[in-house]
């Protein structure tokens, strides 16, 4: 450990003991995604993934998200279900519980979406207002959980990038660490993401043998434009595209990008969870006609904050974005909801 990263390692090291000693249990399951870097591991499709399997398999789950850069401290409800009427109604918007929560929102129509720091607190605002009118098993989901210390979790699941995993292996602020490495022991399930890394896979196994190692990749379901229109992926295999995006990790987003689109004139990569202001669209428009592009391309979660600064006089024109689907083998599935049902680690 360098001499830059030893104020980090102290001071997460106090925050860690803190919280670990005021550590809570909510009383229902609670599943936990999150990763030992910073951004780019692709938690937010993996998120509702398992929403979305929770659902197929008679759950009811509930994501407690501290919506980054949201406004709004919380607890509140980013979407209610259909089937909770009795709930006051929301306004969407990433200003004020975050990007990602919102499209999580826009995703899962039917999952309640809680943005609350305190993920315990949280978590009981949503028992406390739905468990009248919910009729199946209650799961938690924790998006962005493995350092989330005040929250005791059943299931810790981390997600390790393939391409990069680790960076530098350097603590924060040198490295893209969160923990130091021999933090990954806590983990119960490991997922490598976007490629199969057996290397990374057999140095896992060597840091916590234990723990079983799942392979997953991203797969675009389909483009869409702003009016909800959907397209064929193939649909961009002969045509010139201008691409942008404002995620951890753009190398991954123009991975997809370039496997699936004719030919990618351009493309502008802006800090993540980056709020775009009409300046911005107007300039990537102009791009893209300079650069004779047939369309702009972005990601999901970008489209999400493009479409709320349409107004009357402002109407956003020819961006497709991507809807790109979380894909693991059953038994990752398996693994994790057996373990939730018999009330043991996954093994």
């Amino acid at each position: 450990m360098t001499f830059l990263e030893f104020p980090y390692y102290i001071g997460y090291s106090l925050d860690k003991c803190c919280k670990l000693k005021q550590q809570k249990r909510l009383p229902n399951k609670v599943i936990s995604i999150g990763n030992i870097t910073v951004g780019g591991t692709g938690k937010t499709p993996a998120t509702i993934a398992i929403a979305e399997e929770a659902k197929r398999r008679g759950f009811s789950p509930i994501i407690l998200t501290r919506g980054y850069r949201g406004k709004v401290k919380g607890p509140v409800f980013v979407q209610q279900s259909r089937d909770t009427s009795p709930l006051h109604p929301f306004t969407s918007s990433s200003r004020l519980y975050g990007d990602e929560p919102v499209l999580m929102a826009e995703r899962l129509k039917d999952v309640l979406i809680v943005k609350c720091a305190d993920r315990y607190e949280g978590g009981m605002f949503a028992l406390s207002s739905i468990h009248r009118f919910s009729h199946l098993p209650i799961i938690f989901i924790l998006d962005d959980g493995f350092q989330h210390w005040r929250l005791y979790r059943d299931i810790d699941i981390v997600l390790i990038d393939g391409l990069n995993p680790f960076g530098n292996r350097r603590l924060l602020p040198i490295g893209p660490l969160r923990e130091p490495l021999n933090e990954l022991k806590r983990a119960d399930i490991f997922v490598v993401t976007k490629t199969k890394n057996k290397a990374l896979s057999d140095e896992l196994g060597n840091i916590n043998p234990d723990t079983p190692v799942y392979f997953s990749e991203y797969r675009v379901r389909k483009i869409m434009d702003m009016d909800g229109n959907e397209y064929p992926v193939e649909m961009l295999k002969d045509k010139n595209i201008y691409a942008f995006c404002g995620i951890a990790n753009p190398d991954s987003f123009m991975q997809i990008v370039r496997s699936i689109c004719g030919d990618v004139r351009g493309f502008k990569a802006y800090r993540d969870h980056y709020l775009y202001s009409q300046k911005d669209i107007i300039h990537l428009t102009q791009q893209c006609k300079v650069l004779n592009c047939d369309f702009l391309l972005t990601t999901e979660k970008d489209m999400v904050k493009i479409k709320e600064i349409q107004n009357s006089k402002f109407r956003v024109q020819n961006i497709l974005y991507l809807e790109v689907d979380f894909c693991a083998e059953s038994e990752f599935f398996d693994l994790i909801f057996k373990s939730i049902l018999k009330g043991t680690k996954p093994l």
